[in-house]
């Protein structure tokens, strides 16, 4: 049955409908102001004054969340966490790899197409790692870190059913021409990450996205600005963030989002197994990781991706920075689905997936709808 959502603020991706209407089944059937509001039969109309519609989020960097980890989960597990993630508000999904061996990561690309075929939710495969810099591993397994290599990426993208959009390497470390070429001919975003290059490396690389900025790569220095200040810099290259808190400073959150504006960042949660689990002891890759006030970390002390949720991603971006619904909508949905050519995702809008979010006024999430299946939160 087609469901009208009537008097709702609604943020297309592309305008803000003060009082608008959202007509949807398994798609977006049409939007538009009250005013121009038709009525049809065999629909059913729900009011949703004081409330506002949103496009669900996209998370482009996550290794997992609710127990269990894209490296070693099942097709079903991973297909089950996905679903889950709907509590958070996300309604498309990358699965993330990390650093490990080469068989491991050609198990994870067989289950992860399996668990796409099952689930919709997943669009494409984050590939980060191996092709990293031993000097910003971050959480990454020293022992497994290697050139970018053509081949293996050859190998892992078919495996996968072509499923990976988005691989972060560190350019710096060898020739990595032919790994380039490949990943553009196949639409691979590279993404610089985990990498000590100098800007210079990067304006000659094809890089043209950052990994989890500030975290994991050379930083600003007022004579080299690195990976970081490339990001900040260039206006055609696009930024991660992890907006918790933690892994950047709201200040250093300010600053990026007042040098790249709301068109060059895209949230994300880099989350990870221990994700909804009470704190303690958790895993990643094979390492032992505790999570404490809302921080993951190695024994060492290293963060160790995080405990974010997605929801709470985008209220902190709007806390931290004063920027508009509007602006976060861009950095959570908008901006990911323009990236990544996801056609019928990221916007409001006829014939694109009816993939969405009711949130109350004071942003609390209500509800997340998947192909128009409406989903409750509690």
């Amino acid at each position: 049955m087609t469901t009208v959502y009537m008097h709702a603020q609604i943020y297309t991706g592309e305008t803000l409908i003060e009082d608008g209407y959202v007509r949807f089944d398994q798609e977006i059937i049409g939007v538009g102001q009250m005013d121009a509001y038709q009525p049809q039969e065999d629909e059913k109309e729900i009011d949703m004054k004081n409330q506002l519609i949103i496009p669900g989020f996209i998370d482009v960097h996550s290794h997992g969340g609710y127990g269990t980890d894209n490296m070693d989960g099942t097709a079903e597990e991973i297909s089950e966490m996905t679903k889950k993630m709907m509590s958070e508000g996300i309604t498309s999904y990358f699965p993330t790899t990390m650093t490990q061996s080469d068989e491991s990561i050609e198990a994870a690309m067989e289950q992860i197409k399996e668990a796409a075929e099952m689930n919709p939710m997943i669009q494409g495969i984050h590939l980060e790692g191996p092709f990293l810099s031993v000097k910003h591993k971050g959480a990454q397994p020293e022992k497994y870190i290697a050139v970018a290599d053509k081949e293996k990426m050859e190998k892992w993208n078919d495996l996968s059913g072509g499923l990976i959009k988005l691989v972060t390497y560190a350019p710096e470390t060898g020739d990595v021409s032919d790994f380039e070429k490949y990943c553009e001919e196949q639409d691979i975003v590279l993404s610089a990450g985990h990498s000590d290059a100098k800007y210079q490396e990067l304006k000659d690389s094809g890089a043209t996205h950052i990994t989890h900025l500030f975290n994991g790569q050379r930083g600003l220095h007022h004579r080299e600005i690195g990976v970081s200040g490339f990001g900040l810099l260039e206006d055609e290259v696009t930024v991660e963030m992890i907006v918790d808190g933690f892994h950047i400073s709201p200040e250093m959150v300010q600053l990026a989002y007042k040098a790249k504006g709301a068109d060059g960042i895209e949230l994300i949660t880099d989350a990870m197994r221990a994700k909804n689990a009470p704190e303690g002891e958790s895993e990643l890759g094979g390492q032992k990781v505790t999570v404490k006030d809302k921080q993951a970390r190695l024994e060492d002390g290293t963060l160790a991706g995080s405990v974010l949720t997605f929801i709470d991603a985008f209220k902190n971006m709007i806390q931290f920075t004063g920027c508009s619904i509007e602006e976060a909508v861009k950095m959570s949905s908008v901006n990911q689905a323009k990236e990544f050519k996801l056609e019928r995702k990221g916007a409001l809008m006829p014939s694109n997936d009816a993939d969405m979010l009711v949130l109350t006024e004071d942003l609390t999430l209500v509800q997340t709808i998947v192909g128009g299946e409406i989903h409750d939160i509690s």
